[in-house]
C-alpha cells in the first residue's frame, strides 16, 4: 500500500475501536512497513481526525509506544446534536396522554443513539469505569453505543429473570412513572464485584429506575460513577442535577424541551 492507502486503513481501524490501544508495531507488522513510516502516518491521520472534529488521537506511553483513538464531540457539535433532538421532542403528534412521549422512533435510531451517546462519551471519560450498565429496553442503543466509545463493556438489566441469564439476582423497587412496585434481574456474570459503572436511561421522570439500578448494583458490591438519561422529565430538575446528568429538560407543565447547558 502507498501512504494514503495505510494512512484510511489506520483511521478506519482506530475509528472502529473506540479508546483502544494500538502499539505502533502492529500497524508496521500489518502494513509491511517500517515503524518510522507508520509514525509519519499517524501524523496525517491526526490532522484529519482533528479536520473531522468528532475525536482526536491520543499517544501512549510505555517501551512499545502506541497510539488510541479518544471519540470527542465539541460544544458547538454537541449542541447541534441536541437540538436536533430537541426539536424532534416538540412534533405536535409526539405528545400522549398522561404526561408520556412516544420516543421509540428516537432512541431506536442510530444515528440519534449514537449522537447522544457521545455527548455521554464526552462526558464521563474521566470517570476510569468499569462498565456501561442499562435497563431494557429503550436506553440499550445509547448505552451500547457508550460501551463501545469508551471500550468499556455492557450490562442489562432485565424486568424479568431470563433462562438464559443462568443464575440472576433480582430486586424490587418503585417506579414513579407507573406508581407501582416493579422488578428488574441481572445476571450474577454480567457485572464484578467492586465494579465502577456508569448508569444510562433514556427517560426519566421519578428517578425510580436510575435507583433501582444502583440498588442492583449494591448487590454486586458495586456503585454508580456517572449517570446519564437523555430526557429528564418534572419540575425539580435543579434536586435531579446533583446525581444525574441529563441531555434535555422536559417541563411538563409548560411543554417546553430545554437543552441541559452543563455539558
Amino acid at each position: 500500500m502507498n501512504r494514503t492507502e495505510r494512512v484510511c486503513c489506520i483511521t478506519q481501524i482506530l475509528c472502529n475501536s473506540p479508546n483502544k490501544d494500538f502499539s505502533l508495531n502492529v500497524f508496521a507488522q500489518q502494513f509491511d512497513c517500517a515503524k518510522s513510516s507508520i509514525s509519519e502516518d499517524m501524523k496525517l491521520v491526526r490532522e484529519a481526525m482533528n479536520a473531522l472534529g468528532y475525536g482526536y488521537l491520543e499517544t501512549t506511553s510505555g517501551s512499545k509506544g502506541g497510539v488510541r483513538f479518544v471519540p470527542y464531540v465539541s460544544d458547538e457539535k454537541a449542541h447541534q446534536i441536541l437540538e436536533d433532538l430537541r426539536q424532534r421532542f416538540l412534533e405536535p403528534d409526539r405528545r400522549m396522554g398522561g404526561g408520556f412521549f412516544y420516543t421509540a422512533d428516537l432512541m431506536f435510531d442510530p444515528q440519534i443513539a449514537r449522537g447522544v451517546a457521545m455527548v455521554f462519551a464526552r462526558r464521563f471519560a474521566a470517570v476510569d469505569a468499569d462498565v456501561v450498565v442499562t435497563v431494557e429496553t429503550k436506553g440499550i442503543a445509547v448505552a451500547a453505543f457508550v460501551a463501545e466509545f469508551l471500550h468499556l463493556p455492557l450490562a442489562v438489566i432485565r424486568r424479568e429473570a431470563k433462562v438464559t441469564e443462568g443464575s440472576t439476582l433480582s430486586i424490587n423497587y418503585f417506579s414513579g412513572s407507573s406508581d407501582r412496585i416493579q422488578k428488574m434481574s441481572l445476571s450474577k456474570r454480567a457485572i464484578k464485584k467492586n465494579s465502577r459503572a456508569i448508569l444510562i436511561d433514556d427517560f426519566m421522570r421519578g428517578g425510580g429506575s436510575i435507583a433501582g439500578m444502583k440498588e442492583m448494583l449494591a448487590e454486586f458490591e458495586s456503585h454508580a460513577v456517572g449517570v446519564g438519561v437523555v430526557v429528564s422529565a418534572g419540575k425539580e430538575h435543579a434536586k435531579i442535577l446533583d446525581d444525574v446528568f441529563p441531555l434535555l429538560l422536559l417541563d411538563d407543565s409548560e411543554g417546553e424541551v430545554r437543552i441541559n447547558i452543563n455539558l
